[in-house]
């Protein structure tokens, strides 16, 4: 009971932090879930609530849908999320709790010191950025990172952004439920921790649409970018 309620709460913040921002659901969900369970109990509890979440979403922003992106870049993602899965399950946990850590601090790092101006990139860079996203999202259901760079390398708008984010994110969580509904991850503890998790996850996603024309979307992403870098940081000194 404690687990699920403590887990609840940090379903809470994260799906909060997703409404706001258009992405950072796993980002902040996985490192702090990994601390207070493990990857295997993670994992399957947060694709879940993640696909939920991104057809929610996605259907808040779908007037800025981009369907050329999303073929481009979901086939590439496909492929890539049953070799994340099979990365969680073959390789020893403390190798892919310290690849999470790596991935939060890169990512964190290179959100903070990143130019102002970018050059853009070839929609070709749509493959590469697509597999890598769905190996993240396999293993971590965190496939933002790649897709985020993919989508500021291509100057997208900030609505397209969150609109394609949230698309290409459903794409990567639907596969990778079905990969965990089929290994069996499901079991009757894991559905009893979604049960409590659902209504904060709803609420959060409330909240975050109520806020959102409140605050402003450059305060967001750095702390955003800081919650990252310290949840990176506790993974690899752990």
């Amino acid at each position: 009971m404690t687990l699920s309620l403590l887990i609840a709460g940090i379903i809470f913040i994260a799906s909060l932090q997703q409404s706001l921002s258009g992405f950072g659901f796993a980002l902040i969900s996985m490192p702090i879930l990994v601390h207070v369970a493990s990857i295997q109990v993670a994992a399957p509890l947060v694709a879940i609530l993640a696909l939920l979440l991104n057809i929610i979403n996605g259907y808040r922003w779908r007037d800025a849908f981009d369907l050329s992106e999303l073929k481009r870049v979901g086939v590439w993602m496909l492929l890539g999320v049953p070799v994340g899965i099979w990365g969680i399950l073959a390789l020893d946990s403390h190798v892919v709790n310290w690849g999470l850590g790596i991935l939060l601090v890169a990512y964190a790092l290179f959100a903070l010191l990143r130019p102002d101006v970018l050059p853009m990139v070839s929609s070709r860079w749509a493959y590469p950025a697509g597999f890598v996203a769905g190996v993240l999202g396999g293993a971590y259901n965190t496939a933002g990172p790649p897709l985020i760079l993919y989508g500021s390398l291509r100057s997208w708008a900030n609505q397209k952004f969150r609109a394609v984010l949230q698309s290409l994110f459903a794409v990567s969580a639907s596969v990778v439920v079905l990969g965990h509904l089929l290994a069996g991850h499901y079991t009757r503890p894991e559905l009893t921790r979604i049960t409590y998790a659902t209504p904060a996850l709803l609420l959060g996603i409330f909240l975050g649409a109520r806020l959102e024309r409140h605050l402003k979307p450059t305060w967001l992403k750095k702390w955003m970018t800081l919650i990252t870098l310290f949840l990176g940081l506790s993974l690899l000194l752990r």
